[in-house]
This record gives structure tokens, C-alpha cells and sequence, in this order.
């Protein structure tokens, strides 16, 4: 029971009441049961095989179902409902207990969490969970730099760590660090020991370190002593460094790799600070949520030159250096993938070289600009090498893009803040949400294939409807024990609405939302909504719940992101998740998927 106090001279009270199962979950109960009140093992079975595609969660792994595992459902339910069963000794489901095994994420969630792709393919295959300025706390300018944030990422599934590095002060040892901003560095050889010892907690598949280094000869050499010593046996050094083709991420499983330009020359000359800080316009497009990610603005530049977040300095003369480039061959040998900046513009940067494997780092704006011209140019050139790319320079709150541009053109690496917020990062979550949350999610056919001319998918290609996806939005349930009671409304229970949608193609766009239901804990919608999609491949279902406010901004109330490549159909549990993309303990929603041919 809830009191609310009102008008401080009345108290409101509110129960919070466990809502009855959906008519769906009734009607499935009663038919498999004949219209008896207990449904046995057998009955349990049978509706899995036929209304739940045949699958359950087993060890968090979606398999096909058995006997036995129907059986172990029901003892499992039972004895989490009703703990004193076991002395009745009862194996059988009653409507409740049914309802409460199809709206538990543990027995019935959306997507199986096991590794199910090929993962023989070299590593230009798949889309490659990445970190950018992974060492940072915060902000661009003056967060401190710490191996905190790589550990949180690597242990969310992130696979690509990004280190900048620097001298110190008496340029005798190498620093991590945003380089010419006010964040305080962390020592390199503590990043590599975070990395080693959290490298394979969440995925045995690859680590890729990539390093933007501003270092001298002598430094890197004392590097490449620093990640040997630490790596040992997990660091991958290539027989050769002109590799034809990468390794797959089976082969690399428990290795680390690195990517970095071979050594160049190291320039002690700083650009005018001045000049700099000019450059830098502060990113006010994200709110408490961050702007839906199709409303974004394309980035608008007059500026043809191709771009790189490689040293601003990697043009310029310096005699003194450049005699030293080729004196750590120790450095170039730990290079895995090989980095670069080409001179001359983007064509000349996306040509595709004939057995040679590299990566190419580009900005946000850079992509947009690239994708208008230079679509096909850019799809080609990813499916043979690495294709990076990274957050425009105002984004100093840590705010991120859009990811779907770079996925639709075949980029690998999209690297994201992953300490930051916002709707575009829910959507990197749950893209890696795919292939067992391993952090490796293979690229579809249609960006690897040729046509009968040689040509490649066009993202600007008006394509027909390939497949139709029905969600249906039943209940849910959970906030009251997440939230304080006054957490949404003062004076009253929230009024919950959800919103549901697609990220995917352009054609595929689309936000829908429930009615909100008032003065409720346990929400019921019992709506449906359909969606066409021309590229399930590469959709992404997203769901919010928000809580109406008719004075102020809705309030947040959760979220989650789902690859629909991987949506298990039937009526299932889905679990909520905090603006951060941490699940919160037992907010969740009862869904029923749905495609037609």
C-alpha cells in the first residue's frame, strides 16, 4: 500500500496490485490445457515448440527446448514462486505460475545470449565493438584519465580500446592522456595490466588495442617493451607485416592485438594554443535522454580535405626525426594492423589496395560527406580492410553519433564514448547486444557481395519490404521495486506510456508509442504495432518507457535496444535497462514478436 500526500491535508492511497495475465497468456493457458487449472511438463512443452519458435533459456542460452528442459522450467518456477511447494510436492503450472515463467527474462528473454555466428571469417567481416579515448572518465577536456573506463567497457563486450600516448613531463616514461586538453593522464602500464587481466571476462574473442602515439624513437622502443613484458603470449604479432587478409576471431580467440601507424617521426612542435581553442565549439545536442538519432543533423563542411584523428602534426618536416623513423623496428613488429593516413583526398584515401590489409580512421563528418559521393567506393574498401570511425572534435561532453551511417556503409570499428549517454549509444549497445553479446557481430551478406557487374550494395537504393515485424506491447511490471515511490509523481502512482520503433535503414524509421495508463505501477497496454522492414539484417527495435508529465518533461523510466536479426518470436520478458545501459534489476515488459513472410 502507497500513501500520497495531498494538499498536505489529504493522503491518496495506492495499492500496488499484481495485474492479471494478458488475455493472449489466458487464451494460450486454457487452450493447452484443455480448460483444466494445472498445465503439466508435457502441456508446457508443446506450447514452447509451437507458439515460442521451439526454444528456451537454458543457462541464459537459447536452445531447443526437450522434456526435460520443460520439466526443469516448471520445478524451477515453482520453487522461486512457491517455496514450500516442495513439500506438496506439485509439478504442474497454474495460470499465475505460467504467467510468471513467460514474463521472467531469466527463463523467457528475447534474444539467446550464445556465440551462433560464423567466426572463421577474417576479422573485415564483422562489426567490431568499439571504444574511443577509452581512458577517459568524462568529458574531452577535463576528465581524469584512469583505467577505470577500460575495464568498465571491456567488461560490457567492448573489443577495441583506444590509448593516446604521450611523454611525460620528463619525457623518461609514456603517459595516456587526451593530448594538448586539461585531463590528467594515468600511467600506460597501468592500462595494459587493466587490459590483460580484463581482456576475456566478458568475450574469449579479440582484443584490438588501438594506439594514437606521440612518442620518440627511444619511447616507443621502451613501449614495445612495456606491452611484451605485459602481454606475454596473448599479444598476436603477425609472420608477416603485409598481411593479404586478417586472422578470423576464432583463430585470435584469447590474443591481443595492436593497431597503430608504423613509426614516424615525433615533432616536439606544438600548435598555437590560440588557434586551437578556436577550433573547439562546445556539442549542446544531447538532453537527459540525447535527440533521437534520426533527427540528427548532417554534418555540413565546405572542407574536401580528408581528416584523421592521427597526430595533427604527421606532415610537417622535422630532418632530426625523420632519420630516427626506422629506428624501433621493436614497435613496428607489435603492429597487428597496420594504421595510416594517405595523402591527397578521400578517393585516394578509400582505394582499395591489392593484397595489402589496412585501417583507416575517419571523422563523423567525414563519413557523411564520403557517403554522399563515395558510397560504393566506401563499402568496397571495407570489404577487404578496417574502416574506423570516430566522434567529431566538439563533442566534448563525450556525446556520440549516429552509428547506423557507418554500419549501412560496411565501417567495422564505429567508436563510440563509451562513458557517455544518450539514445545513439543505446543503439551500440544493443547492436552488440547480437551474437551472444561477444563483441564480434557478423556483417550482413548483402555488404560483402558483388553483383554480376562487380557491383555493391547501394545505401541509397530504394529497396521492397523484406520482412514485417508485429510487436505487441502487453504490460509491465517492476518499477515499484526499483524506485522510490515518489521517485515519478509526488502526490500519485505513475502514468507509464512506452515507445516503441525501429533504427535501421532510412526507410525502415519509425517511433510508435502506447497510450499512457494512468495512476498505475503495473501498466497494461494490450497494444500492437507493425513495422516493414527493407533491411531486417541490420534493424534495431527500440523501446522506451517514459512516465507522462503534463507540467514538466516526461520522466525517464527505461530502456533497451534490441538487434531484430536475433528477436526469439512468442510472448516474452524484456528486461529494462537505466540511460547508462545497466539493466535494472526487475523493471521490465511482457512483448510478443511476431514476423510475417
Amino acid at each position: 500500500m502507497g500513501s500520497y500526500r495531498v494538499c498536505c491535508c489529504f493522503t491518496r492511497r495506492f495499492k500496488v496490485t499484481e495485474a492479471d495475465p494478458p488475455l493472449d497468456v489466458k487464451t494460450a493457458f486454457n487452450d493447452y490445457t484443455d480448460g483444466a487449472i494445472h498445465m503439466t511438463a508435457d502441456q508446457l512443452l508443446k506450447f514452447i515448440l509451437e507458439n515460442q519458435n521451439g526454444n528456451v533459456s537454458v543457462n541464459g542460452n537459447g536452445v531447443a527446448v526437450t522434456k526435460t528442459d520443460a520439466e526443469r522450467i516448471v520445478e524451477q518456477v515453482l520453487h522461486k514462486r512457491h517455496p514450500i511447494t516442495s513439500l506438496i510436492n506439485r509439478k504442474t503450472f497454474t495460470l499465475e505460475d505460467f504467467h510468471h515463467y513467460l514474463f521472467s527474462f531469466e527463463f523467457n528473454p528475447p534474444i539467446g545470449s550464445q556465440v551462433h555466428q560464423d567466426m572463421n571469417l577474417p576479422l573485415t567481416h564483422y562489426f567490431i565493438y568499439t571504444g574511443h579515448n577509452s581512458y577517459l572518465t568524462g568529458n574531452q577536456l577535463s576528465s581524469p584519465c584512469s583505467d577505470v573506463p577500460i575495464i568498465k567497457a571491456l567488461e560490457r563486450g567492448v573489443r577495441v580500446i583506444e590509448l593516446d600516448l604521450w611523454p611525460n613531463s620528463s619525457k623518461d616514461n609514456v603517459h595516456v592522456l587526451h593530448g594538448r586538453t586539461l585531463t590528467t593522464p594515468v600511467e600506460l602500464v597501468k592500462c595494459l595490466k587493466s587490459i590483460k587481466e580484463h581482456a576475456f571476462v566478458a568475450s574469449d574473442y579479440p582484443v584490438v588495442i588501438t594506439l594514437e602515439d606521440h612518442l620518440t624513437p627511444d619511447l616507443q622502443e621502451k613501449v614495445a617493451q612495456m606491452v611484451h613484458d605485459t602481454f606475454g603470449e596473448l599479444l598476436y604479432i603477425p609472420e608477416s607485416s603485409d598481411l593479404k587478409e586478417l586472422p578470423s576471431p576464432e583463430t585470435l580467440k584469447g590474443r591481443i592485438l595492436i593497431s597503430t601507424k608504423p613509426p614516424k617521426e615525433y615533432l616536439e612542435a606544438e600548435e598555437d594554443k590560440s588557434t586551437k581553442s578556436q577550433r573547439v565549439k562546445y556539442s549542446s545536442d544531447d538532453d537527459v535522454w540525447g535527440e533521437e538519432p534520426s533527427e540528427a543533423t548532417p554534418y555540413k563542411d565546405k572542407n574536401n580535405k580528408y581528416e584523421s584523428d592521427e597526430s595533427d602534426h604527421d606532415n610537417e618536416d622535422s630532418e632530426h626525426y625523420i632519420k630516427k623513423a626506422d629506428s624501433c623496428p621493436a614497435y613496428k613488429n607489435l603492429i597487428a594492423i597496420h594504421a595510416g593516413k594517405p595523402k591527397g583526398g578521400l578517393e585516394e584515401a578509400l582505394k582499395v589496395e591489392k593484397d595489402k590489409v589496412r585501417r583507416l580512421s575517419l571523422a563523423e563528418q567525414e563519413l557523411e560527406k564520403a557517403a554522399e559521393r563515395h558510397q560504393q567506393q566506401i563499402i568496397r574498401f571495407t570489404q577487404q580492410n578496417i574502416l574506423r570511425i570516430y566522434p567529431k572534435g566538439t563533442r566534448v561532453t563525450s556525446s556520440n553519433y549516429k552509428p547506423l551511417i557507418g554500419w549501412l556503409h560496411g565501417a567495422q570499428m564505429i567508436a563510440f564514448n563509451m562513458q557517455g549517454y544518450g539514445r545513439s549509444l543505446w543503439l551500440m549497445h544493443g547492436m552488440f547486444r547480437a551474437n551472444g553479446g561477444c563483441g564480434y557481430v557478423r556483417k550482413p551478406d548483402f555488404l560483402m557481395q558483388h553483383g554480376p557487374n562487380n557491383e555493391v550494395f547501394d545505401p541509397k537504393a530504394k529497396l521492397p519490404v523484406k520482412k514485417i515485424l508485429k510487436v505487441k506491447v502487453y504490460m509491465g511490471d517492476g518499477w515499484h521495486l526499483d524506485f522510490k515511490q515518489t521517485h515519478f509523481d509526488a502526490y500519485s502512482p505513475p502514468d507509464f506510456y512506452t515507445r516503441v520503433g525501429i533504427a535501421g535503414a532510412a526507410a525502415d524509421e519509425i517511433m510508435r508509442k502506447t497510450r499512457a495508463i494512468e495512476d498505475s505501477w503495473t501498466p497494461v497496454w494490450n497494444e500492437e504495432f507493425t513495422f516493414e522492414l527493407t533491411l531486417p539484417e541490420i534493424a534495431l527495435l527500440r523501446i522506451e518507457v517514459h512516465e507522462y508529465d503534463m507540467s514538466e518533461k516526461d520522466d525517464f523510466a527505461g530502456q533497451t535496444c534490441l538487434p531484430v536479426s536475433e528477436l526469439r518470436p512468442g510472448i516474452r520478458a524484456v528486461p529494462l535497462c537505466d540511460r547508462k545501459g545497466y539493466p535494472y534489476p526487475s523493471a521490465r515488459l511482457l512483448m510478443k514478436f511476431e514476423f510475417l513472410p
